[in-house]
């Protein structure tokens, strides 16, 4: 569970909260459900019209890296790689063949395949930083409708704003409809804009840093298949896969 996440989403909430309370505002004058249908619906809308549905589903389904990120798992995969040269140093490539079924991800399941098979060193990197754009190209596009919602959510707040300083204009000689009209028109505002910049650019940013995470694992993997094949020293496989952690 990535504690941040809910920490700084619950602050960023609160502090909005506690500051209307401090002007000597109520918190229920910032519940309005029409403003917010106007906001979460012309936003949502805008959305899916943009993107292709596996996109969009993809996107949707991204957003639970906001709160349980995918493992980190670089030390484990120096681990793992070391152990693969002691192997094949010792027992040949071959030997890693009963160990492709018990890994857990299929990218590593087919760059072992592809050592196993003996392909050439540059070829195997070839093949596999193929891949590996491929998918960060795919998760980064359905990273992007959160960007995207960030951008026409403040927009669509705006809109629900002009369309209640409307609907005060046409009640103007019916005094108790005016307040109505008018709270739509300024909390939809602060919907659009708060929803964008507390919630929608955030989640975005930070997805797009665990794909650079899962990105930079998967390249470190590629380097070690790679000294692997080339006969290297476990302990320089080691020291190359190193460099890609940020120290």
């Amino acid at each position: 569970m990535d504690k941040i996440s809910i920490f700084g989403l619950a602050l960023g909430l609160a502090a909005i909260v506690f500051g209307q309370v401090l002007e000597g505002g109520h918190v229920s004058s910032l519940i309005q459900p029409t403003a917010f249908l106007i906001v979460a619906g012309g936003t949502l809308g805008a959305v899916m019209l943009q993107s292709p549905l596996p996109v969009f589903v993809d996107g949707m389904r991204m957003v639970r890296w906001v709160f349980v990120p995918p493992v980190a798992a670089h030390d484990w995969l120096i681990e793992e790689a070391t152990g693969w040269s002691h192997t094949a140093r010792k027992e040949g490539l071959l030997a890693l063949e009963a160990r492709i079924e018990t890994l857990p991800d299929p990218f590593m399941r087919k760059g072992v395949q592809l050592l196993v098979d003996g392909v050439e060193p540059e070829r195997l990197r070839e093949l596999l930083e193929v891949e590996i754009d491929a998918t960060e190209r795919q998760l980064r596009l359905s990273a992007r409708i959160w960007e995207a919602a960030g951008g026409y959510s403040p927009t669509i707040g705006i809109l629900g704003a002009v369309m209640g300083l409307i609907h005060v204009m046409e009640n103007l000689s019916d005094p108790s409809r005016l307040g109505a009209g008018i709270a739509v028109a300024f909390v939809a505002t602060i919907y659009g804009v708060g929803f964008a910049n507390l919630v929608f650019l955030p989640i975005s940013k930070k997805l797009m840093a665990h794909i650079g995470n899962i990105t930079s694992q998967r390249e470190m993997l590629v380097d070690g298949l790679v000294g692997i094949a080339n006969g290297d020293n476990p302990r320089i496989i080691e020291t190359r896969m190193r460099g890609h952690i940020a120290s």
